[in-house]
């Protein structure tokens, strides 16, 4: 009995240190990407590398959540369906607030889940009301979630993940979504670019890809 309890608390902290790395390596391509979206749109250089702050870091209040979801591993989908984990931009903006971040990443991380249309969170922000860095950021989350492996499903070939992406067209800022699709095309199959070897990878969840 002792060794089967020991078994199953292996498996629990190998099951953290993939979420983990998971996220981080999430983090990492919004970063790249958002930053090539940024770059895209003329954007000051400053800008460009502040977004890329913003996309490594616009997570990090999972981390808040990890011992809930780390008890429920078996039902992925359930998780990333609760309203309880929509808390997770907000609590990246808690952690982050007096770290010495610049406004403009706190905002971009606070408000990355709001929609074009008004129908996101966590303040049902709408259009222009979105600052252009949380645009870019939701464009960029969206295409690194649905081309990164997940437990109950594997990564999206491109084209799948860019027609799902124009059936919810409503949830982006246009602009940004050709900038996006011109990085995109830049970068190579599949969002591999070449000069970095980076490939999209992090979540997604069914719907209109807000966990």
């Amino acid at each position: 009995m002792e060794g089967v309890q020991k078994i199953q608390e292996n498996s629990q902290e190998r099951i953290l240190e993939v979420d983990l790395f998971a996220e981080l390596k999430h983090g990492a391509v919004v970063s790249n990407l958002a930053y090539d979206v940024a770059t895209e749109l003329g954007l000051p250089e400053e800008e460009c590398y502040q977004l890329a702050i913003a996309g490594m870091l616009h997570d990090i209040g999972k981390l808040k959540l990890e011992g809930y979801i780390n008890g429920q591993e078996q039902n992925p989908m359930v998780i990333e369906e609760l309203k309880y984990v929509r808390m997770h931009s907000t609590l990246s903006y808690e952690i982050l607030k007096d770290q010495g971040y610049s406004e403009y990443v706190l905002e971009s991380i606070l408000y990355h889940h709001e929609n074009f249309d008004g129908s996101g969170y966590p303040s049902n922000k709408r259009g222009r009301e979105i600052p252009m860095g949380a645009r870019i950021l939701r464009v960029c989350d969206v295409y690194a979630a649905l081309s990164s492996d997940r437990p109950y499903r594997k990564a999206l070939e491109n084209e799948e993940v860019l027609r799902l992406m124009i059936e919810e067209i409503k949830n982006f800022d246009m602009q940004v979504f050709l900038a996006f699709q011109r990085a995109i095309h830049k970068g190579g199959k599949n969002g591999i670019k070449e000069k970095t070897g980076y490939r999209n990878e992090g979540y997604f969840t069914e719907g209109n890809g807000n966990p």
